[in-house]
């Protein structure tokens, strides 16, 4: 099943994605005389679904006319607006011999968290704040999305606690996030550098696990004005979703709707960057990045089973102080 947020009179539905139509789930719930509060958001779809309370495949059977919209004319928004998205850096084998590493790099993952206020959806502008950064990057990453709770989840029953995958783009302030000492000594200042206005795109759809199958066996790549920047394989992890899992079940009970983000291939732009210690490698079909992110350029993250994830750069110019 392919979960989707979506527009209807300026107010923001869930609904599923199936054969080019947008089945909505509030109209759905009426007919089957459901709660309607259950599927306000796919947040609630999957806190009724843990809870036993709702199937979502029994919901969007048969749907009736009045569900039923044409998904060319219909805008999406985020699939889904996670209160927490727990982040795991330096996951990636190859991205690691790309970069600047602190002493911990790829002995653990680095953990880091975004929120909410980070979230926008496909389409939507990721803004370039000047007087943030002037090395704007971006990484296309895997998304968990949690379905049962659970603290403390074994790694050989972590998968079962997921109710499906999405796409986040890792957006990274890397001049705020790569500090040195005058010993050579890297850390990362990861609050700064990670969470920020727009700083995660998520979608364009959640997945359910059972269409995506093995996690560890998807292509991700990432595209900039149509160059190909990033292009791997989850199976390049470190820790793999399940191990993440598990990892952060240790300091949180995991709910239904958090998002877990598992890392980001080679590839980056900071990879390119000398004065931030990155060491660029080349790889087949892979164009190195002459520079960091602009306005006006077109980030494209994919991940194999899930889709494309689409974002312009804009500027801050113009948006009003609050």
């Amino acid at each position: 099943m392919h979960f989707v947020s979506y527009l209807l009179n300026g107010t923001e539905r869930l609904g599923l994605l199936r054969d080019n139509r947008v089945i909505d789930a509030v109209e759905c719930a009426r007919r089957r005389n459901i709660d309607p509060r259950m599927v306000a958001s796919l947040v609630s779809l999957i806190e009724a679904e843990a809870a036993g309370h709702l199937d979502p495949a029994s919901l969007f059977a048969d749907p009736p006319s009045a569900a039923i919209h044409d998904a060319s004319g219909v805008v999406l928004r985020a699939p889904l607006r996670p209160s927490t998205i727990l982040c795991a850096g330096s996951n990636y084998a190859a991205h690691n011999s790309e970069k600047a590493n602190t002493p911990l790099s790829g002995k653990e993952p680095e953990f880091f968290v975004k929120t909410a206020d980070c979230v926008i959806g496909p389409d939507e502008g990721i803004i370039l704040d000047q007087k943030l950064t002037k090395k704007l990057d971006c990484e296309t990453e895997l998304a968990v999305v949690i379905g049962k709770p659970g603290r403390h989840i074994p790694v050989e029953a972590a998968l079962d606690h997921v109710f499906g995958y999405t796409i986040v783009n890792d957006v990274t302030a890397r001049d705020r996030q790569v500090r040195s000492a005058a010993n050579g000594m890297v850390w990362y200042e990861l609050g700064r550098g990670k969470a920020f206005d727009t700083s995660a795109p998520l979608g364009p759809v959640v997945v359910t696990a059972d269409e995506i199958g093995d996690p560890q066996a998807l292509r991700i790549s990432t595209r900039i004005n149509g160059e190909l920047r990033q292009n791997s394989s989850t199976s390049d992890m470190i820790w793999s979703c399940a191990d993440l899992i598990h990892f952060f079940s240790t300091n949180f009970t995991l709910k239904p709707g958090m998002v877990i983000i598992t890392g980001s291939p080679a590839g980056t732009a900071w990879s390119t960057d000398k004065e931030l210690g990155g060491t660029w490698t080349p790889a087949p079909g892979v164009v190195a990045a002459s520079r960091y992110c602009l306005p006006g350029d077109l980030i494209e993250c994919e991940v194999e089973k899930i889709g494309v994830l689409r974002n312009p750069v804009r500027s801050s110019a113009g948006i009003a102080s609050l």
